[in-house]
């Protein structure tokens, strides 16, 4: 079961998209050779790709739960561009393997190297990304660890209700301190370039609780026959901060961009 089961509905209405600044640099990272090929790892309900239609080829996500790649289907199908191949993956990233003789140009892995085995994932990378080809590992900060006053109050209230460490579904989240600019390094793709692409966004209560029950770590069913309690004690926490319904946030896409050397 995927740790993100029930939480789909809520993650392609209130995920944050990817910003066109941030497909931008995707875009100039890997070369305007045709055909142009993309692989997402990690695709969910196909945001990456949606941000980069237009701009590759022949697509291919990957994503081990199956409520997530419908979403992703539902929504790219009917936007692809004429031309464009798209296939949609179910397998672990770690299972994943390309067709035969098909590179990458471009790999992108959004907010979801966390959850892989970062090393194995990266040595097959090496199989399935073209010569000139790059690996780029990005996403924005976690609302769990970014701080300003009212993120800080809401996951309080998150704390109150399922405990000081964080959940990763019925599970805790495990995770490492190593910036992943490291394991680019250490792997083929170490050829390091970062990029930081500040963004601004403007909450309300439904989008914050809707964010919420997108992630692993207060996904809607945590909270059991609780719920109603939880969101009336985020609502209650919240009228306490922001200009009405209006939670501003100061976030930023960090992008860490792999190629090889001497390509």
């Amino acid at each position: 079961m995927s740790l993100f089961t029930g939480t789909t509905e809520f993650y392609r209405k209130y995920r944050p998209g990817i910003p066109q600044e941030v497909a931008r640099v995707l875009d100039h990272a890997t070369p305007q050779r045709r055909p142009r090929r993309l692989l997402d790892v990690g695709t969910g309900t196909g945001l990456v790709i949606e941000a980069l239609l237009g701009r590759f080829d022949d697509v291919i996500g990957v994503d081990n739960d199956a409520d997530m790649l419908a979403a992703a289907e539902s929504c790219l199908r009917p936007e692809l561009p004429k031309g464009t191949s798209l296939t949609l993956v179910e397998a672990t990233a770690e299972d994943f393997a390309p067709p035969p003789g098909w590179r990458a140009d471009l790999v992108t892995i959004c907010r979801a190297f966390h959850w892989l085995d970062q090393p194995k994932i990266l040595r097959q990378l090496d199989g399935q990304v073209g010569p000139g080809g790059a690996v780029a590992i990005f996403g924005d900060n976690s609302f769990w660890a970014a701080g300003s006053p009212w993120k800080d109050a809401v996951r309080a209230v998150i704390k109150d209700f399922l405990g000081e460490e964080r959940r990763a579904g019925r599970g805790t989240f495990q995770h490492h301190n190593r910036p992943y600019s490291e394991f680019l390094e250490e792997s083929a793709f170490n050829q390091v370039d970062e990029v930081r692409v500040p963004v601004r966004r403007e909450w309300t209560v439904e989008s914050i609780l809707g964010y919420l029950y997108s992630t692993t770590f207060a996904a809607r069913g945590l909270f059991g026959d609780r719920i109603e309690a939880f969101e009336t004690a985020v609502k209650s926490t919240l009228a306490g901060h922001g200009d009405g319904d209006t939670f501003p946030e100061e976030n930023e896409f960090l992008i860490r961009i792999g190629r090889r050397e001497r390509e």
